[in-house]
């Protein structure tokens, strides 16, 4: 698929929230449910490795013990410490955190793996529901909304999958894994620790709300300095013609004051939260090493549980933070993934019939049957328009703007259906035809050129990707590009870059009247293709068109009527109905709407030229 420019959008914040919470995590977990033996062995290793860590401190106080206890029998004239034992707990303790690591490399694997197919599949299930969406959807929706989807919300699900769903399990299975090894050695001290907690998140809860709604302004200014910049950037020729320079500078400077502002307060208070927590877990530390050393005395512990007792301190308030932070990210989880299920359950267009009309064969005879149409059906647009147009013929439909010209292509190519009436091609409604089969018979030629990141001879062959080198220069000779081509650094094979800017606009239209040429279809649709070109190259895209048309059902949109003058049939529409048609002579001579258009056109060139 040829790559296409574009600006990038922004999905959704991180302070972003899922409307339904609950109903959107049962439906991801249900969209998982195909890895569920992947993360049944996430979960079994995910465990398996937090509780070998969490044993390592215990087994490392007998060791201190095992030294306290040398050092004292040594003092009162005893044999000292035993080496031998102490190796032993200190290999025991190494072989604990090497499987420990094992696991949770294991474990991250696995995750990793279902992470990145997860974000695969939605992307491929976007991919290929965009091309069954109506167009009523894209027409309707900002094109940074639908990038969004597919780009930034599908990342923040995979990141946060990836990083959620095992901490989740890791730091619950630690929280209560340490609070039973913390009441194996001691219940009281137990009890002290646990109450340095509700202070912690009392702290933290006030820090949180003040930082959020910082974090909240940080964003939306941070969003509107980068649209500002964007926006700079893309108008600078426009800004310095009219002299605005100042004037974007000085509102830049606002936004970028308000975004600084924000930023520093929401950065500061962020900042607070690990010194707090740090000074809150000392004080603890304090109190474990008193209460510990009165234990010991009592003979209550040994020396060696006071030091596992203040690592499993550390090890508890630790994930108990994770888990917040996992709270937090299961949100920006739920509200990605809420945004990618919208898109994914939005009404679909049919995109087969039942035993459909086959096109082969067909020779492009096109009749409008009373057709009726508006895109909000209490708004109709197109009110009983009737016409027959025959193979090989040129039909021009001109109009003022909003007369409903470019919605009777969409019409016949079947982007939209009629409310009704019917549209035939040789005789067949475009409703008993498969759509894409349907639109093998029309090859287009647009106002707003496309071409792709790409060679000029890969844009061509877009028209028919198994068309030969040779064809493809066929191709653009009849469309009178060829010479152009060969001017150019390599020649067919030069790039073209991003917005296909290292070409003029009259070479681009040349170019993709060459791929339609190519494509060979049965009806072709020309909107304009002549209105953003210089007289010179005019000419040459009327030649080009010419050849293009030879044959070949046409359908011309024109403003200028000058280019139509030749057209076997003229549909004038005005406000949706066709008022008038004929061919140029006849319509002239009638004196109406089409004379009035075609006489205003020109007296106001007199008049520029004048």
């Amino acid at each position: 698929m040829p790559r296409m420019g574009g600006h990038g959008a922004r999905g959704g914040m991180p302070g972003d929230k899922a409307k339904d919470f609950k109903g959107t995590l049962k439906k991801l977990v249900k969209y998982m449910s195909a890895f569920k033996v992947h993360m049944i062995f996430v979960a079994i290793f995910a465990v398996c490795g937090t509780i070998f860590n969490i044993a390592g401190p215990k087994i490392l106080g007998q060791a201190t013990t095992e030294i306290f206890n040398g050092l004292v029998s040594k003092v009162s004239g005893g044999s000292g410490m035993d080496f031998g034992k102490i190796g032993q707990i200190l290999l025991m303790t190494l072989g604990l955190y090497v499987i420990s690591a094992l696991c949770s490399f294991i474990q991250g694997l696995i995750m990793t793996g279902v992470s990145q197919k997860t974000t695969y599949r939605l992307r491929k299930e976007i991919s290929e529901k965009i091309n069954r969406m109506p167009m009523n959807y894209f027409d309707t929706k900002p094109v940074g909304e639908i990038l969004s989807r597919v780009t930034n919300d599908v990342d923040t699900l995979g990141q946060s999958l990836n990083q959620s769903a095992t901490q989740l399990i890791t730091s619950v299975t630690t929280i209560i894994g340490v609070l039973v090894m913390m009441l194996s050695i001691s219940p009281l001290m137990t009890l002290v620790a646990v109450l340095i907690l509700p202070v912690s998140v009392l702290l933290l809860s006030f820090v949180m709300k003040h930082s959020q709604r910082y974090f909240r302004g940080q964003q939306e200014y941070l969003g509107n300095v980068n649209g500002q910049v964007e926006e700079i950037y893309s108008g600078h020729n426009i800004i310095k013609a009219f002299n605005k320079e100042e004037d974007v500078i000085r509102e830049f400077n606002a936004t970028n004051d308000k975004l600084y502002d924000s930023a520093w307060k929401s950065q500061f208070f962020s900042g607070m939260m690990m010194p707090v927590m740090q000074f809150i877990g000392n004080l603890g530390y304090v109190a474990v090493a008193i209460l510990g050393g009165y234990l010991t005395i009592k003979n209550a512990i040994e020396v060696g549980d006071i030091q596992s007792f203040i690592q499993y301190v550390r090890n508890f308030t630790q994930p108990i933070q994770q888990v917040a932070q996992v709270a937090n990210m299961l949100q920006s989880t739920a509200a990605a993934s809420e945004r990618v299920f919208e898109f994914l359950d939005e009404k679909e267009e049919d995109q087969t019939v039942p035993d459909p009309v086959s096109v082969e064969g067909l020779q492009g005879n096109v009749e409008f049957d009373h057709v009726h149409f508006g895109y909000n059906p209490d708004k109709i647009i197109i009110n009983d328009f009737s016409a027959k147009v025959k193979e090989g013929q040129k039909i021009a439909i001109v109009g003022p703007t909003g007369a409903g010209k470019t919605t009777m292509i969409k019409l016949l190519m079947r982007f939209y259906d009629v409310n009704s009436g019917a549209i035939k091609v040789d005789g067949h409604d475009v409703k008993d035809f498969n759509r894409s089969e349907l639109r093998q018979m029309f090859g287009m030629v647009l106002q707003d050129t496309w071409l792709f990141h790409g060679t000029i001879m890969e844009n061509i062959r877009y028209g028919r990707l198994d068309a030969t080198d040779e064809e493809v220069i066929q191709a653009a000779k009849a469309a009178h590009v060829h010479r152009f081509v060969q001017t150019l650094p390599g020649g067919y094979n030069m790039e073209l870059n991003e917005e296909a800017s290292n070409v003029s606009q009259g070479q681009k239209q040349l170019l993709t009247i060459a791929r339609a040429i190519l494509a060979d279809p049965k009806i072709l649709i020309l909107d304009e293709a002549t209105s953003s070109v210089d007289t010179r190259t005019e000419v040459l895209i009327q030649k080009a068109m010419d050849n293009l048309m030879k044959g070949r059902t046409s359908f011309i949109i024109a403003h200028r009527l000058s280019t139509i003058r030749d057209a076997d049939l003229i549909l004038v529409m005005r406000e949706g109905d066709i008022v008038e048609q004929g061919t140029h002579e006849e319509l002239l001579a009638k004196g109406g709407f089409y004379a009035d258009l075609y006489n205003s056109q020109f007296e106001s060139t007199d008049q520029t030229c004048a």
